[in-house]
């Protein structure tokens, strides 16, 4: 067992105890092998087992716990359902909690052949129908949010209730200044070495010299990951593109900005709430991009007002 250092809401460093298990997948819709056993990495208090299923030509792995109405937890790029620190604990008494983690991301098939967002939703539905979860809420950071919103789009019936934190409905400047910034990550992400890719992704998330605990970290994850899948990924967010269905969104939706977010531009998000017709907007102060890390008390409080009301 190891620890990791992350900040807590208060600023404070507090430690997470990280296990290594050993996990045979198991077989939850009746009708995939079981696969050979295998190492997992996750936070302790995560329970469960993360079985794999064979969907849409891909291993999906995922995480459950808690019990309750279901609600979809969906990472941004180069992270995966392990990074879902506060919210776990938050959530699971509530909610049955699944955390999957994307295709291209660490335990899960890498990306190979064409493949677009859809590509991802529908291995997210094929991942309920597995589950036996005609329905529930979607929670989605960053790609994850792009994600959620296609599910949304174009499997509404599995989406009760979406909340969209910090993503987009096209990733393209609205501002000279929106320009730097995005022609920089376009920069950084396809013409770097991963290893400096992965720093300037880390500075980017967590910028403050107390956050170097979780500066050292996001390198680790995003350095398990399969470059050319990631690399792929960033091109498929460049083309990504729903402001012309945003209206096809029937789920009552959440959108969550941290107010220093450093990766999608503030333009990029308004666009969502322009579009979605039953939404609500929270701007949460003193945030970066992973505001469920850096401001989690207010983000949890947020998001669970939201689910139960």
């Amino acid at each position: 067992m190891s620890t990791v250092l992350i900040v807590g809401a208060d600023g404070q460093f507090v430690k997470v105890c990280i296990t290594c298990y050993h996990v045979w997948t198991s077989n939850p819709a009746g009708s995939f092998p079981q696969r050979s056993a295998r190492l997992a990495w996750g936070p302790r208090f995560l329970k469960s087992a993360m079985p794999t299923l064979s969907l849409n030509s891909a291993q999906i792995y995922y995480q459950e716990t808690g019990s309750g109405y279901p609600l979809l937890l969906l990472h941004g790029l180069g992270s995966s359902g392990d990074d879902w620190w506060f919210q776990t604990p938050a959530f699971s008494p509530c909610f049955r909690v699944i955390l999957p983690n994307l295709r291209g991301h660490k335990q899960s098939s890498p990306l190979r052949g064409p493949f677009s967002v859809y590509t991802l939703a529908a291995d997210i539905a094929k991942l309920m129908d597995a589950l036996a979860i005609p329905q529930a809420h979607v929670l989605g950071l960053s790609l994850g949010g792009a994600v959620a919103q296609v599910l949304a789009i174009d499997f509404p019936e599995k989406v009760n209730k979406l909340i969209l934190v910090n993503t987009f409905a096209r990733l393209w400047p609205t501002s000279l200044r929106e320009t730097y910034t995005l022609a920089r990550r376009v920069v950084v992400s396809r013409f770097l070495p991963p290893l400096t890719t992965a720093k300037v992704v880390a500075c980017d998330l967590f910028p403050r010299p107390d956050q170097a605990a979780l500066r050292d970290e996001v390198l680790h994850r995003i350095g398990v990951n399969d470059v050319a899948s990631y690399r792929q990924l960033v091109n498929t967010i460049r083309r990504f593109d729903s402001r012309p269905r945003l209206d096809r969104i029937q789920a009552p939706t959440l959108l969550i900005t941290g107010d220093r977010d450093a990766v999608v531009p503030r333009g990029c998000q308004q666009q969502l709430a322009r579009g979605i017709r039953q939404v609500q907007w929270h701007i949460v102060r003193d945030s970066g991009h992973a505001t469920p890390v850096d401001q989690p008390d207010e983000f949890n409080k947020t998001v669970l007002n939201f689910l139960l009301s």
